[in-house]
């Protein structure tokens, strides 16, 4: 029996919550993985030695049971609607269950007032996760994932195109990093509390990319040149309708819509890249490249083949003959809550003063 405490994992089938819960088990911590539906992924935490737990994370009977014994946790809300009642849910357990220290998977571009409700919600949560006595916080807050990027490498690899709204091709905007480096700044954080509780990290990749280096990167993983395509956001909802991640419902795309935005305006590089991952998570952040070599070397489907190229095209025509999505039509028909006066981040004074340059000092504490 492990002397470690056990830790909560939720959403531990996910992009973070699965690394994290495999990081975990690598280290010797005993791991509750809650997970919705048991699938490939659940049968890799359990043969990896994961308590998997099958339940619904938004009925707080479960949540409670899933929380039995547990004195940590990692939680991982999804980009989807009834975030904030997601995470009210997982808060209020955790306060009965007398957890010591929770990690929360938060947002690069949290703030009061965003135009994005989702990203209000992930505001409020953090707020409510700090307000429980005797539990201490570590809010780990990435920006755009280098993950978000591989939707579309399918293109890539069979067309020869990268097709994202990111405006200009030449300016620097984002340092992508893995979902392994985010799960290894969490793991830190879950497995030292008394070092990082507290603290907030923004975890990034090593240097700043701009959609043209992107594309490069990903034409020398694939062994093939790879051209950026600066698309519009009506564009972007009509591809994600025609050829949807399994998680993106309409009201996550009409969010990725002002996600959009906000890359374009340069939020995602103010003060990036940051050290968290090396300082934090003990190794150097992993180069972006680095990243789509792994994905595609576990894709044996983005070898050029005649079937991909002509997968690809029917999957552009898809897109071509696909209704347009409209966000503020979705945001009003679900009644979304909505501010006075919206504003995106680098808008948002507490935003911007929270987003301020780490101190070399504190970087070589």
């Amino acid at each position: 029996m492990s002397s470690h405490p056990l830790i909560l994992v939720t959403s531990a089938a996910g992009k973070t919550g699965l690394p994290v819960s495999l990081q975990l088990l690598e280290k010797g911590y005993p791991v509750r993985a809650f997970v919705r539906r048991k699938d490939a992924r659940s049968d890799q935490l359990a043969a990896a030695g994961a308590d998997v737990f099958v339940g619904d994370q938004y009925d707080i009977a479960d949540m409670r049971r899933a929380m039995a014994s547990v004195t940590r946790a990692y939680q991982c809300a999804p980009t989807a609607p009834n975030g904030l009642h997601f995470n009210a849910v997982f808060t209020a357990a955790a306060h009965e269950a007398r957890l010591e220290h929770v990690v929360l998977l938060g947002q690069w571009l949290t703030a009061a007032s965003h135009p994005s409700l989702f990203t209000r919600e992930v505001y409020l949560s953090d707020r409510l996760a700090h307000l429980s006595p005797g539990m201490t916080v570590t809010s780990v807050d990435p920006g755009w994932f280098a993950d978000n990027y591989l939707m579309v490498l399918p293109f890539a690899a069979h067309l020869g195109l990268f097709t994202m709204p990111l405006g200009d091709g030449d300016v620097k905007k984002n340092a992508p990093p893995s979902n392994e480096d985010i799960a290894r700044v969490a793991v830190a954080a879950l497995t030292d509390p008394q070092s990082h509780a507290g603290k907030r990290y923004r975890p990034t990749g090593p240097e700043l990319l701009s959609p043209n280096e992107i594309a490069a990167a990903m034409g020398r993983a694939l062994g093939r040149r790879v051209r950026y395509v600066d698309i519009s956001e009506r564009m972007l909802t009509k591809a994600l309708r025609a050829n949807p991640p399994s998680n993106y419902s309409e009201a996550a795309v009409s969010q990725l819509a002002l996600y959009a935005e906000e890359y374009r305006r340069g939020a995602f590089a103010v003060n990036a890249p940051t050290e968290d991952v090396q300082r934090v998570g003990g190794q150097p952040a992993e180069s972006f490249e680095s990243i789509v070599r792994r994905y595609v070397a576990g894709r044996p489907e983005l070898r050029p083949s005649l079937f991909g190229r002509m997968a690809a095209m029917m999957g552009f025509a898809r897109i071509m003959v696909t209704p347009a999505l409209n966000p503020a039509r979705v945001q009003s028909d679900r009644d979304y809550v909505e501010v006075r006066e919206p504003r995106f981040s680098q808008d948002d004074a507490e935003w911007s003063r929270t987003h301020e340059p780490v101190p070399l000092r504190a970087l070589s504490a």
